[in-house]
């Protein structure tokens, strides 16, 4: 077996042997270490005019892009009510969902992320996919709701796990100026947790379950 010697930064006395390392794995370790992030993954599109079209996204804690079969249930359920609608993709993250919105024929969808690097990844793919009826936030939730003064027909409420933002979001947005009549609610959320029942401010029309997670669909009450 072939060794060769490295010797430290730290004492020129030092020898160090070990494994022969290839000069590819080197150059490979050496980009990822420098990544101001944990990296870049990339989601395909499913479904409109921009179906097939791969997408980059920021991989950081908590991000978790809405898998495929899942953003197709969804979009299902949205057959007759995506075209023309104002959207709001207020967890945005890897921005999957306004993406499929857009492709599909929403009017207009606002994106709402806080993290720097994750919002200016969502402008480079709208930018990349030559969209420019959207607009990206880079503000928390309670952030953007507290200066909104637009009115939504749509919105994607798939908040952080295990955080408690769910519940408090939703009500807020129900009790606010901030839903058209009617206005239509998809929510995500671990599987460990209670679904959303029906109430005074919105009614559940479409519900499912995983292992892993609830997703259902609320109208506002009105």
């Amino acid at each position: 077996m072939k060794v060769f010697q490295m010797y430290s930064r730290v004492s020129s006395q030092q020898t160090f042997k070990t494994n022969r390392v290839e000069p590819n794995l080197l150059r490979r370790t050496k980009k990822v270490s420098q990544s101001p992030t944990r990296g870049k993954n990339q989601l395909r599109i499913i479904g409109g005019s921009l179906r097939g079209r791969k997408i980059d996204f920021y991989v950081t804690e908590g991000l978790r892009p809405t898998l495929d079969r899942v953003r197709e249930t969804l979009f299902n359920w949205l057959m007759g009510d995506i075209a023309g609608a104002s959207c709001l993709d207020l967890f945005a993250g890897s921005g999957a969902l306004g993406y499929e919105a857009l492709s599909r024929g929403a009017k207009h969808v606002s994106f709402v992320e806080p993290n720097p690097l994750v919002s200016q990844q969502i402008k480079t793919n709208l930018n990349l996919l030559s969209i420019n009826n959207a607009q990206v936030y880079q503000q928390t939730a309670d952030e953007f709701l507290n200066n909104n003064q637009q009115i939504f027909d749509l919105v994607f409420l798939d908040p952080p796990f295990a955080q408690g933002l769910l519940q408090p979001t939703l009500k807020r947005l129900c009790q606010s100026p901030h839903l058209a009549k009617q206005a239509l609610i998809y929510i995500e959320q671990e599987a460990k947790a209670h679904a959303i029942e029906s109430n005074d401010l919105w009614r559940v029309l479409k519900s499912k379950h995983t292992s892993r997670f609830n997703y259902q669909l609320v109208q506002l009450a009105n």
